[in-house]
């Protein structure tokens, strides 16, 4: 249930009076059943307002990570997930509890008299939609050094979770990078971004609870025996315990030309902000469909003189998101006149004064471009553990259990680097890049060193925008046998269920929230989702009213 209530009324208190409390009847006590929400107005306030076990309460309605309405998601038990990008939060103290938010929920009091449900809003509280969760800082004395290296989610998410468990050592987070971290999933979308509005945390947040950041520093070498970091300007650092969470970096193409002027790859917000004005009436051509590359495509659309897509196989996202749905991107594209050359690649670029002029296909087409942006996958950034006793797979990601714990005590890795047990998937080992998932790493880590234990069982979620559509992906697809489709991807509204073993293993959708979401949910709960459900026209198993 959702929607606003019919009834509400204000008590005694103007809005706009000095009272630091607000107070107003939102609805009737016979409006909301056990297991539903409402989003209400408490003066100028948007409340969700929850009924779950007999017991009500109500938190801020806008998710912390990008603002979506948590009245139109999931209620599932004390938590509501929200519809656009999976987070979830605690219904009763407004905590986060999963991922990819950032920040709390504010928490108001609710009480029932006379058959009213009556909402009492702090007015100061209120004016922000975000609340930080109670952190601890440095205690003088304790010389315990917890050592981060990567400046990306999981250590931010690491250090943050250390200071909320009131960890009273020194933290030290370090990064190659010049800036300090954000979103980087945001680059590939709104490619022309300022640095100061993509940063996850401001410089006085860290001051304030004592976390360190050393910025333009690269790990080169670890010791683990006496538990020392080198970096790249000489310097040595120990540690007690340390998460490595150095991610991965682009990898280039392996041809003739690769080195010419203005063949781009995108990293980093001055690269994005580099091809954004590369790119501005201009031939561009792009190399690969991963969500990355097709991002960049859609970004472009009404930028660009010409875009062309190449890619190696014979529909965009053909291994991740299937057939039907590769052919619907493709399609959405084109008709934005974007060209695509399907299983195909690049042999030669071509120049002219240093710049890109030509790219040659190994079919032997030749495309003329002004620019050309490589999306061809990632390297991992494990170079420097070569040597040590840290144990690797073949492709270089390193290997940690559940509870993202390395071979070697006290180190422990997360983010794309990282191969771990995922749970939904029978434990297989995976290596999965996304946000949200390096995010519940660095959380994970953060618990473990402190003797907490905990391990992960976090769901995948994952999101792409084309064209100004959410593409929402849950789940752990790889091996998929079989896909059922929900409505009808050619008229870009449908919820496609992947299927393994008879049982769905993940979803994705398009115009169809929060069915993802829900999905989401069931397996988190750790419930099957069978085959013959899927098939079913009735998808009130969903629990969702999907119109």
């Amino acid at each position: 249930m959702s929607g606003k209530p019919h009834c509400s009324e204000l008590l005694d208190v103007d809005p706009d009076e000095a009272s630091e409390e607000l107070t107003e009847v939102v609805c009737l006590e016979s409006e909301l059943q056990d297991g539903q929400m409402m989003e209400v107005e408490v003066g100028r306030h948007n409340v969700l307002l929850v009924r779950s076990e007999g017991i009500y309460s109500a938190i801020g309605n806008q998710c912390t990570h990008y603002g979506a309405p948590l009245s139109k998601g999931v209620l599932s038990g004390h938590r509501v997930r929200c519809p656009w990008h999976g987070a979830c939060f605690n219904i009763q103290t407004g905590d986060l509890e999963e991922f990819p938010g950032m920040d709390c929920l504010p928490c108001h009091t609710v009480k029932v008299e006379n058959n009213k449900v009556y909402v009492s809003v702090n007015k100061k509280a209120a004016r922000q939609t975000k609340r930080i969760k109670s952190m601890g800082s440095r205690v003088e004395g304790v010389i315990h050094t917890i050592l981060l290296l990567g400046g990306g989610s999981a250590s931010l998410v690491c250090a943050e979770t250390l200071r909320q468990e009131n960890f009273g050592g020194r933290i030290i987070m370090v990064t190659r990078d010049n800036l300090l971290p954000y979103d980087k999933t945001r680059l590939s979308k709104v490619m022309n971004v300022e640095n100061d509005s993509i940063l996850l945390r401001r410089m006085e947040f860290f001051h304030k609870y004592d976390i360190e950041v050393w910025l333009s520093k690269e790990a080169m070498s670890l010791d683990t025996e006496k538990k020392k970091v080198t970096f790249d300007d000489g310097s040595v650092q120990s540690y007690d315990q340390l998460l490595i969470s150095t991610g991965c970096r682009a990898k280039g193409l392996e041809c003739p030309g690769k080195d010419l002027e203005n063949v781009k790859m995108l990293e980093t917000p001055e690269d994005a902000r580099q091809i954004h004005v590369a790119c501005i009436g201009c031939h561009i051509v792009i190399v690969g469909t991963s969500f990355v590359g097709m991002e960049v495509a859609s970004y472009m659309t009404d930028k660009a003189s010409s875009i062309t897509v190449i890619g190696s196989s014979e529909l965009p996202y053909q291994k991740t998101l299937g057939p039907e749905i590769g052919k619907v991107t493709m399609m959405m594209l084109a008709e934005k006149d974007v060209a695509f050359y399907m299983n195909d690649n690049v042999s030669e670029v071509r120049g002219e004064n240093g710049k890109v002029k030509e790219v040659v296909l190994k079919s032997g087409t030749v495309i003329p471009a002004d620019v050309l942006i490589v999306g061809i996958g990632v390297i991992p950034n494990s170079e420097f553990l070569q040597g040590t006793p840290i144990a690797m797979d073949s492709k270089s990601s390193v290997i940690v259990d559940k509870c993202m714990r390395t071979n070697v005590l006290e180190v422990f890795c997360g983010g794309d680097l990282a191969t771990f047990p995922l749970t939904m998937a029978k434990d297989q080992r995976v290596n999965i890049g996304h946000w949200q998932m390096a995010q519940a790493h660095g959380r994970v880590a953060a618990l473990n060193m402190l003797n907490i234990p905990t391990e992960l069982n976090s769901i995948p979620y994952y999101w792409t925008v084309l064209l100004g559509k959410n593409i929402r992906y849950t789940g752990y697809g790889e091996g998929y046998t079989d896909i059922v489709v929900k409505g009808k991807a050619e008229e870009q509204k449908f919820l496609a269920f992947y299927i393994k073993d008879d049982e769905v293993i993940a979803a994705a959708s398009l115009n169809y929230d929060p069915a993802v979401s829900a999905v989401a949910e069931r397996f988190a709960a750790g419930n099957t989702i069978t085959k013959k459900e899927a098939e079913s026209d009735d998808l009130r198993w969903l629990k969702l009213k999907l119109s």
